[in-house]
């Protein structure tokens, strides 16, 4: 092309997001800011997103429209001279009427263009136009791709963003290849492209780039999509947490009123920065000058902590964003939880936010805490937090935060940074697992959580945090409805499938708070155990058999027997006794237990204990029956002056020590096994299997037939023994002789087939007389002459392998023996999808059943990583093909030859949506 031709067609349209590190880009959220009606029926609304920039920062993104046209001549008059050349290759000072109008009119599909906004004014665009060469009647197969961001707002990784929406629209409208021109002198623009994760193909002729790419997503394109997300949500969070100024709109002089306990709790923990109150009514709260609006600050203000009435917010909104305030934190109740107008005025409140690049935490809620000496944050209703800490908490309940906070400081729970989010209607649980996995000063995440937004991405982040930080979560709400407030971003979910995400994703649950900060204490301030052999050593044996019996109603190990040193033993003897059965070779952890004499205090045998054990290098949990959580005698002082690593916690009962140590010392089995690959099975050929699922149709929910379903399982490599289904007693002695003996024989009707007595089935036949005699005899039973004529598998055990249908995760793999007591007694194992080959491994062997799998009572071993070679191909086809709304496998007979799978049923359906596939989400 001719590069001084300042054509502005998409071959020229190459400027980029000049950033110097443009691989830390953005997010999204799916709460969209509002947008001018379109007149265009086919308008993609469900493109619209909220990214967050890679400073933290939203940008609104949407397809364009006829309307933009003003607000893109002002964008274009704001790019400077060199961004215009790297645009256009060459001088174009004024966009003329006929290319305006081409560049705002597209049809989104082969022509399709977003905007980023920030506001009403456009700060990116970004267009792909196809190019012609798909066959006759089909639409292009490739197309031209280009954008280019305001000076000013280069560098926040608008150019990866969209991209990567660009990529996701052209998928959607069946293109399969991306081209772009660049200046060779353009190298951010290459490296967007290059570290985008695609395979790019480079030509170079009269200085410029022709750059080529597939844009299906591969498995480092995934990896920098999760990288980036990962960076520039941590980054968002960062903001809220770490305000160099705080201005509290509505802090009253009424110390009864929250803004006064916000201004109150701020000035008390005496924040490294400013702090503004903001009240029209008063010159001063508690002696710190007040302003009448937040625009009558003369300095700028980072966070903003609002404490006015719901009704009073869209004014405080406006002033907000005029100021430029970067993050809000909404402790004013009278949103969702008042009703179906205050979820309007929620919903309003946060697209307002985001749309001038605001995140914001609440409505409803208690607020942010950072413990850092160098922020000294308490921007919360709770008067006090506790000290300096390695443990980060989110609480999804405001009214229950200052319980939970009164509680940690109590226990001697250090904490480094603390969210309550209220009614979640923007900041959640998420958010502060992509900021706690690279946050330097948080060593172990607590959660406490009464709904999920986003299970799925939930699931992901869980098991990438876990892996180096534990995180600990109670759930409420298992046998009951979200509450109003939280049901509009609530996503329902079944406590079973709850159940198999944590343990997939290594998060250790438990039951109540109380439960919840016994565990934190012990990752806290000890060691993880190597396995599950634990010592006991108290001054009473009846409490040592107590610890005992819990340990073992645990599955934990007492190593020996516990060591009881009297209650006449000295300090020195109670230390020495702990030494030395924690330093034994097999002991991986140790229970002291100590009961107070009468007239004898305990202070000494626990400071003895403390220093006995304190190079150990195993978790040590003491049972001081009087004290609970860190006693001054069982604390080693952390860097704030309270308990710091080394500290010894202290129960109120054995039973409680014990299950805290068995929760620590299955996450650390968990945290212990390899970290799974997620392989892909020989032998698949998925192209051929969603053509296969587009011709069969998905638009309803409908059975697939047998025929079908024998070629979709092929897809993935997964036989069924051989069969055929028949009518009359001719055509099943046909089948017979051509498939040869020994066979099965089975009624047609799946009622029959399934039963536990077998009645609706003939094994092991061997003649055509027995065929005919089994032809008979369901004639008579079922009144039909269908029947399934199937060649005999090798005898096994029955297994029953699903994907099961799941609102919330899509889809779910669930696995089993077969048989009626199995089935009563729910022994089902699942996985969330996509499954790792180390979650195969566990899925198999997970039910309580599964021993008969490996040989129990002197039964012949089947062959485990044939049916875990079976879960792969099955949770492959799941992934690829969210339209299979059921698989059933059944039976699946496991042998040590194999696995053989005997009968499959497949039912297709409308995929549901993934709120955590394609372009980045938050939620």
């Amino acid at each position: 092309m001719d590069t001084t031709n300042p054509s502005p067609g998409p071959a020229a349209d190459t400027a980029a997001d000049t950033a110097p590190d443009v691989d830390t880009a953005a997010s999204e959220a799916t709460v969209p800011a509002p947008v001018r009606q379109s007149p265009d029926p086919g308008y993609p609304r469900h493109w619209e997103a909220d990214v967050v920039a890679s400073d933290g920062g939203i940008v609104h993104l949407r397809p364009i429209l006829p309307e933009d046209a003003p607000a893109l001549l002002r964008f274009h008059e704001h790019l400077s001279e060199r961004t215009r050349y790297l645009r256009f290759f060459g001088p174009y000072p004024r966009i003329p009427p006929r290319d305006l109008v081409r560049f705002t009119t597209v049809d989104h599909r082969s022509r399709v263009a977003f905007i980023c906004l920030l506001g009403d004014e456009i700060i990116a665009v970004g267009r792909y136009e196809g190019l012609p060469g798909g066959a006759q009647g089909e639409g292009p197969h490739s197309a031209e791709v280009a954008f280019v961001a305001r000076d000013e707002h280069q560098g926040r990784g608008l150019g990866s963003i969209l991209l990567e929406h660009l990529a996701a629209a052209a998928r959607e409208n069946g293109l399969r290849r991306f081209e772009a021109e660049v200046l060779v002198e353009n190298q951010q623009m290459v490296r967007v492209f290059r570290q985008a994760g695609y395979q790019v193909s480079r030509a170079f002729a009269e200085g410029v780039l022709h750059l080529e790419f597939d844009i299906d997503p591969t498995e480092r394109s995934l990896a920098v999509r999760d990288s980036r997300e990962q960076r520039a949500e941590a980054r968002s969070v960062h903001n809220v947490l770490h305000p160099t100024s705080v201005a509290v709109i509505g802090a009253s002089t009424d110390p009864s009123k929250i803004g006064h306990a916000v201004l109150a709790n701020l000035l008390r923990g005496n924040f490294t920065g400013p702090v503004y109150p903001v009240n029209p009514d008063a010159r001063s709260v508690r002696g710190v000058r007040a302003y009448p609006s937040v625009t009558d600050i003369p300095d700028e203000v980072d966070l903003a902590v609002i404490a006015v009435p719901a009704s009073n917010i869209d004014e405080v909104m406006d002033s907000c964003l005029a100021k430029g305030v970067k993050a809000l934190v909404v402790v004013s109740a009278g949103f969702a939880d008042a009703g179906e107008g205050g979820t309007v005025a929620e919903r309003r409140l946060v697209s307002e936010a985001r749309a001038h690049g605001m995140r914001v935490v609440g409505p409803n809620a208690l607020g942010v805490a950072n413990t850092d000496p160098e922020v000294r944050l308490n921007a919360t209703l709770a008067p006090d937090v506790p000290g300096l800490g390695r443990v980060g908490f989110f609480s999804q309940s405001g009214a229950l935060g200052i319980a939970i906070l009164a509680a940690a400081k109590e226990r001697g729970l250090g904490l480094s940074t603390f969210v309550s989010a209220g009614n979640r209607a923007d900041l959640s649980g998420n958010d502060l697992l992509q900021y706690w996995q690279t946050d330097p000063a948080t060593d172990v995440v607590l959660l406490y959580l009464e709904t999920f937004g986003n299970p799925r991405k939930f699931a992901r982040l869980a098991r990438r945090l876990a892996r180096t930080k534990p995180v600990v979560l109670v759930k409420s709400g298992r046998h009951s409805a979200p509450t109003p407030a939280l049901a509009a971003t609530a996503t329902p979910v079944d406590d079973v499938n709850l159940r198999a995400l944590f343990e997939q994703s290594g998060v250790i649950r438990v039951e109540t708070l109380a439960q919840l900060f016994d565990v934190a204490l012990l990752l806290a301030y000890q060691p993880l155990p190597a396995g599950p052999r634990i010592a006991v050593v108290g001054n009473s044996t009846a409490l040592g058999l107590l610890v005992e019996d819990a340990l073992l109603d645990e599955e934990m190990e007492p190593a020996g027997k516990a060591v009881d040193v009297g209650v006449t033993s000295t300090p020195e003897e109670f230390a020495a006794a702990a030494a030395a059965a924690v330093g034994e070779e097999g002991v991986d952890g140790l229970i002291a237990v100590f009961v107070p004499p009468v007239a004898t205090p305990g202070a000494a045998y626990a400071r003895a204990l403390r220093e006995a054990v304190a190079d150990s290098g195993k978790p040590v949990a003491a049972v001081f029956l009087a004290a609970e959580g860190v006693p001054a005698e069982l604390a080693v002082a952390g860097p704030g002056g309270g308990p710091g690593r080394g500290s010894v916690p202290s129960f109120s009962s054995p039973e409680r020590a014990a299950a805290a140590l068995a929760r620590v010392s299955r996450y650390a089995r968990w945290r212990s096994r390899p970290v799974g690959e997620f392989v892909r099975p020989q032998g698949v050929d998925a192209e051929r299997a969603r053509a296969l699922v587009h011709r069969l149709g998905a638009e309803r929910t409908h059975p697939v037939a047998d025929e079908e379903a024998v070629e979709l399982l092929g897809c993935y490599g997964i036989a069924v023994v051989d069969f055929r289904r028949v009518e009359g007693v001719e055509q099943a002695v046909a089948a017979a002789e051509e498939l040869g003996y020994p066979l099965a024989v089975k009624a047609a009707a799946e009622r029959w087939r399934h039963r536990t007595d077998q009645v609706g089935v003939r094994l092991d036949i061997v003649t055509a007389e027995g065929v005919r005699r089994a032809h008979d005899d369901f004639l008579a039973l079922t009144g039909s002459e269908e029947l399934y004529v199937q060649r005999m598998a090798p005898k096994g055990v029955s297994c029953v392998l699903e994907i099961v249908d799941d609102p919330t995760f899509g889809s779910l793999l669930s696995f089993g023996l077969a048989g009626m007591a199995t089935e009563l007694l729910g022994d089902r194992a699942f996985r969330v999808v996509p499954v790792s080959d180390q979650d195969a491994a566990a899925l198999v062997r997970a039910p309580r059943a599964a021993p008969l799998l490996a040989g129990y009572g002197g039964t012949e071993p089947t062959r485990l990583e044939a049916l875990e070679d079976l879960v792969l191909r099955v949770g492959a086809l799941a992934e690829d093909l969210p339209e299979i709304r059921s698989l059933v496998l059944e039976p699946v007979l496991a042998s040590a030859d194999g696995a053989a799978v005997v009968g499959a049923r497949v039912v297709l359906g409308p995929p549901p949506q993934r709120a955590d596939s394609g372009p980045r989400r938050l939620r």
